[in-house]
């Protein structure tokens, strides 16, 4: 039996049009933060949001999910069991009356393009990378079966030049179904705004401090300011904090972020640095630290659902990633008056307007960070005023607001009910 899209179901005011989020993990990756973000300024009068994941992670963001309204299910499976769950997911879609499927990334890609068309629903599809850098069987499974949704969304313009290159079909030959947008990620602005004095928020809830490892635990659901937050770090007082919230992994090139901190301490050794997040590469970096003989500068703070208090230490955020698409965390820290030095990967080309916001580097000439970072260090006006730019220029070009707004007339156009 075939379902259709019950459009004029959709158009009654008692009736929302749900969408359903497909994604293979809910780590703490800037794809899968994206997904509870945006729901919470999606109007949910009119839509219902739910969400399956297939791999579970202790360290996920379901919790999240839930707080923003969304209904979360897990089908547990691995990359290649992905194929054995259609009539799991089919038969989900059927018993909620699904009418969208956002699927997220390739593995969720290429599954829900199998799920959406033998039901015929629309199939919206977000890439959160460049395609070269995708192994070689999410790539060629993604390939070959991208022309089967209804739109798809890239989240730069260096995402949307990779899928028009890699596509086996011209995505745009006339009469075809596919189509291709862009839709820059999106930071909600009233939520990150830089802690100007931080001091604690009557909460009732405490805080505990593991000095062994230097992690602060804000209890789930607290959004409380940490009092001294600098000085519980062991952090002076008057000195320049460097940081980066990223997931722990190769793409990221943090041994390269270690290089650059200890170069500026050359220049700068008052200076301290913060990595907020965890990985595979953490034993790693934890090593070539403590090699350094720099340890009492660095930080290393693990996971944290509230970031805001973190980014309102920092006084530079710096990148050194090889790829990108549009990193979500740098948007944030934007938001909360840090500027950038960074690498051009990606989509950061495409917010950093160099000298304005902060500093980019060529890939390759990563080694030049570190003279940017001294810049900022020593000139305090110039620091001032490219902190104020970074957030103006995420109101004005990449506000959370902005981003929903595309999607929802995305979600309205492929139900025939846009403009």
């Amino acid at each position: 039996m075939k379902i259709e899209v019950a459009t004029e179901d959709v158009k009654d005011a008692g009736r929302k049009i749900k969408i359903l989020h497909l994604i293979k993990s809910l780590g703490r990756g800037g794809a899968e933060k994206l997904i509870p973000e945006t729901a919470l300024v999606h109007d949910q009068t009119q839509f219902e949001f739910h969400c399956l994941y297939f791999y579970h992670q202790d360290t996920n963001i379901v919790s999240e999910l839930q707080r923003a309204g969304i209904q979360v299910q897990l089908i547990p499976s691995g990359n290649l069991g992905l194929f054995f769950q259609v009539n799991k997911v089919r038969e989900f879609i059927r018993t909620y009356e699904i009418d969208i499927i956002h699927a997220h990334l390739p593995w969720a890609g290429i599954l829900g393009r199998s799920v959406g068309n033998s039901l015929k629903i629309p199939i919206v599809y977000t890439e959160h990378n460049t395609w070269e850098r995708y192994n070689a069987l999410s790539y060629w499974g993604n390939r070959i079966s991208f022309k089967k949704q209804d739109v798809a969304i890239a989240v730069s313009n260096e995402v949307a030049l990779s899928m028009r290159l890699n596509s086996i079909w011209d995505p745009y030959k006339r009469g075809e179904r596919m189509k291709l947008k862009v839709i820059q990620n999106g930071v909600n602005t009233d939520a990150f705004v830089r802690i100007q004095n931080q001091r604690p928020i009557a909460t009732g809830a405490g805080y505990d401090l593991n000095t062994i490892s230097g992690e602060i635990k804000v209890p789930d659901g607290q959004y409380q300011v940490i009092a001294d937050l600098k000085s519980s770090l062991t952090i002076p007082a008057a000195a320049p904090v460097i940081g980066v919230v990223a997931v722990f992994r190769s793409q990221k090139r943090l041994w390269l972020w270690v290089e650059v901190a200890l170069k500026i301490l050359e220049c700068c050794p008052e200076t301290h640095f913060m990595l907020v997040g965890d990985g595979e590469w953490r034993r790693r970096i934890e090593a070539q630290i403590r090699k350094s003989g720099k340890e009492s500068h660095f930080h290393l703070v693990g996971v944290q659902k509230n970031v805001v208090p973190y980014l309102s230490l920092m006084d530079i955020y710096l990148s050194t990633s090889e790829f990108e698409g549009l990193p979500i965390a740098m948007l944030e820290a934007m938001s909360c008056e840090v500027p950038v030095v960074a690498t051009s990967a990606g989509g950061i080309g495409e917010v950093i307007q160099q000298g304005v916001q902060g500093y980019l580097t060529s890939i390759e000439n990563w080694n030049e960070l570190s003279d940017y970072c001294c810049t900022l260090i020593q000139n305090p006006e110039l620091h001032d005023s490219m902190r104020l730019a970074a957030r103006q220029r995420v109101i004005d070009q990449f506000s959370m607001k902005r981003m929903v707004d595309e999607l929802e007339q995305v979600y309205l156009e492929v139900l025939g009910l846009g403009n």
